[in-house]
């Protein structure tokens, strides 16, 4: 179900957050968690996504992000969606999986409300797109995604949390090909509080 949130802008930056239905927490595990980075490298490389900003939380997905021109970003991410989607269910088929049968459950019944679902849906249809117009809506944003695992207690610093862009932001290497938008630093990109 669509709540009214649209990318209209294609080629604009937006931040967007995609969810697993019912919050599932489904990416507290490491397999699940190497799928969505290994996605975003591909959408990167062979899809023309471009990401400036990302953080992996246990049940959610914040991207600041664009497209090449050309590329329709809602085309880029519901591919994205639909392509982890399928290798999730496979990863939680494959029997090795706790709580196999909740998930599976929450997901059928998710997918009973949704008819572009066959048997179960893994993400919230909405990505919540939010285009980014101005300088501090951007480092708004960037800081609000990077102290995402701060707020959680999960680390201490943005930059000590493996799935995050805030590595990048302070030199380190980074799980995903990031680029570094320019603007933080002049206009008070927190970095590490």
């Amino acid at each position: 179900m669509s709540h009214g949130f649209k990318i209209k802008n294609e080629n604009n930056l937006h931040f967007i957050t995609m969810t697993t239905v019912g919050w599932i927490d489904i990416f507290a595990y490491q397999k699940y968690k190497q799928l969505i980075v290994k996605n975003l490298n591909f959408c990167i490389e062979k899809k023309g996504l471009v990401i400036y900003s990302w953080v992996l939380m246990s049940n959610h997905l914040h991207l600041i992000c664009s497209v090449n021109l050309g590329i329709k970003l809602s085309s880029v991410l519901r591919d994205f969606k639909s392509y982890t989607a399928k290798e999730i269910i496979k990863l939680i088929d494959d029997n090795s999986e706790s709580r196999r049968e909740w998930i599976l459950h929450v997901m059928k019944f998710n997918a009973s409300f949704n008819k572009r679902n066959e048997v179960y849906q893994v993400w919230q249809q909405d990505n919540h797109p939010i285009e980014l117009e101005s300088p501090n809506w951007i480092v708004t944003r960037l800081n609000y995604i990077h102290n995402n695992p701060v707020r959680q207690e999960i680390v201490d610093l943005p930059e000590d949390y493996l799935y995050s862009s805030a590595r990048d932001y302070n030199g380190k290497k980074g799980l995903v090909k990031v680029e570094i938008l320019d603007i933080a630093p002049s206009i008070g990109y927190l970095g590490s509080m």
